[in-house]
């Protein structure tokens, strides 16, 4: 999902933080979470939760359904 990759970098990269600190905040390896920002992987719905959590957007924002 080429929409969800996109988001996901810019919320990283608008809150400072690298590839490692977020994997290890979701408790995966750095490797994981790179293939979900470069869309050659998709994370299961307990790690999309996860991961509006962090950076306090829906998760319909991440997969593109709203515009936030």
């Amino acid at each position: 999902m080429k929409i969800f990759s996109d988001r996901l970098r810019e919320l990283r990269k608008s809150a400072g933080l690298t590839q490692q600190q977020i994997s290890e905040m979701l408790n995966i390896r750095q490797q994981s979470y790179a293939r979900y920002e470069n869309g050659t992987g998709e994370p299961n719905l307990d790690t999309v939760v996860k991961i509006a959590g962090i950076f306090e957007v829906s998760a319909d924002y991440l997969l593109g359904i709203s515009e936030y």
